[in-house]
C-alpha cells in the first residue's frame, strides 16, 4: 500500500467536499503545529490519518503524569521522554507515508520566523498568551493562517486568523502579550473538552487547505463550545482600529495548492 492508495483515505475522498483533488492537496501540504499537549495531540492524529504530507511537531516538553489525562498521544510508560519523539513515533505507526520532522523547542522570537517560514498552515495549540501572540504576529508578517485553538476549564475555542481575510489574535486579545499566563495546571481542564478542540482544530486545518467552495472555514468567527452545558456558540470577531498585529501582515506570493 503506497500514499496514493485510495482505500486508506476512502472515507474522506468520497466527499464532494474533498474528492481526489483536496486528497492531492492535503499530499502536498506543510503543516506546522506548535504544541503537542491537550489540543495537539488529538490535532496530530487525525491530520496524520488524513493523509497531511508533511507536518512539523514543535514542543520543548517532555512527558509528565499529570499530561495523561488529557494528551492521547502518550501512555504511561512514556514519562519523561520527549514529546516530539514519541509523538513522531505513535504518528508514523498511525500513518507511515507522512513526512514528520520533530523539534524540541519552543516557538520563541529569535526563531519564530525560521520555524513557520514554508508552511501553508500553522495550528496553534499552545497553552500561553505570549506563544498565541507570537505565532500570531510572525504568521500575519509571512501570509500564513494561523488555526487558534484554547481551552480553560469546560469550554473550548477554536477560530482561524488570516488576515486580510479577517481579524488576527490581537483584534481579539489586545492585551495578549502582556496577560498572564494560563494553563491546564492553573485553570484546570476536562480531558475530553481537549480531544474536541484539537480536532475542531484538524477540521478548520484541512478545509484551508483543499480549499473548496462549499467549506466555510472559521475566518473572522469564534466557535465556542461550552461543555458543561453543551451549548455550541458562534461570535463575530471584528478587524481592531490600528490593530498591530494585522499591521504585521506582508502577503506572500505563492502557488495554490494542488496547482503545478
Amino acid at each position: 500500500m503506497d500514499s496514493g492508495d485510495p482505500l486508506r483515505y476512502s472515507r474522506q475522498i468520497c466527499l464532494p467536499e474533498v474528492g481526489p483533488e483536496g486528497q492531492a492537496r492535503l499530499r502536498k501540504a506543510k503543516v506546522l503545529l506548535a504544541g503537542l499537549g491537550g489540543l495537539g495531540s488529538p490535532a496530530a492524529l487525525y491530520l496524520s490519518a488524513a493523509g497531511i504530507g508533511h507536518l512539523t511537531l514543535v514542543d520543548p516538553d517532555r512527558v509528565d503524569e499529570s499530561n495523561l489525562q488529557r494528551q492521547v498521544l502518550y501512555g504511561t510508560p512514556d514519562h519523561g521522554v520527549l514529546k516530539t519523539e514519541r509523538a513522531r513515533s505513535r504518528l508514523q505507526e498511525l500513518n507511515p507515508f507522512v513526512n514528520f520532522t520533530a523539534l524540541a523547542t519552543r516557538v520563541a522570537a529569535e526563531n519564530a520566523s525560521e520555524l513557520l517560514s514554508g508552511h501553508d498552515v500553522v495550528i496553534d495549540a499552545t497553552d500561553c498568551f505570549v506563544s498565541k501572540a507570537l505565532l500570531n504576529d510572525t504568521c500575519a508578517q509571512l501570509g500564513i493562517p494561523l488555526v487558534h485553538g484554547s481551552i480553560s476549564g469546560f469550554e473550548g475555542r477554536v477560530t482561524v486568523f488570516a488576515p486580510p481575510a479577517g481579524p488576527c489574535y490581537r483584534c481579539l486579545y489586545p492585551e495578549a502579550a502582556r496577560a498572564e499566563v494560563a494553563n491546564a495546571a492553573s485553570s484546570g481542564v476536562v480531558g475530553a473538552l481537549a480531544g474536541i478542540t484539537g480536532s475542531m482544530q484538524a477540521i478548520e486545518t484541512i478545509k484551508l487547505i483543499v480549499d473548496s467552495p462549499l467549506l466555510d472555514p472559521l475566518i473572522g468567527r469564534l466557535w465556542v463550545y461550552d461543555s458543561a452545558r453543551a451549548r455550541t456558540s458562534e461570535f463575530m470577531i471584528p478587524k481592531r482600529s490600528g490593530c498591530e498585529g494585522c499591521k504585521s501582515f506582508v502577503p506572500r506570493q505563492v502557488i495554490p495548492l494542488g496547482q503545478p
